[in-house]
């Protein structure tokens, strides 16, 4: 976000215009923590589920599939 915030002023100032705040303040911070959870759960089981089946299968089959 920050990289994002430095870049487009950084943007606006070369083409001689202001950049609005609607641009700039897009979520606000108790939206952004809740994507960053929503982020984390769908990592969080995206990653248990090929884990899970892997621990009930054979090795030799579990090896065979990467």
């Amino acid at each position: 976000m920050i990289l994002h915030s430095v870049t487009v002023r950084a943007m606006g100032a070369a083409a001689f215009t202001g950049i609005p705040a609607a641009i700039m303040d897009v979520y606000k911070p108790a939206e952004m923590a809740l994507l960053a959870l929503s982020a984390l759960a769908i990592a969080v089981l995206g990653a248990l589920l090929p884990a899970g089946w892997a621990e009930r299968s054979k090795t030799a089959t579990a090896l065979r599939t990467e």
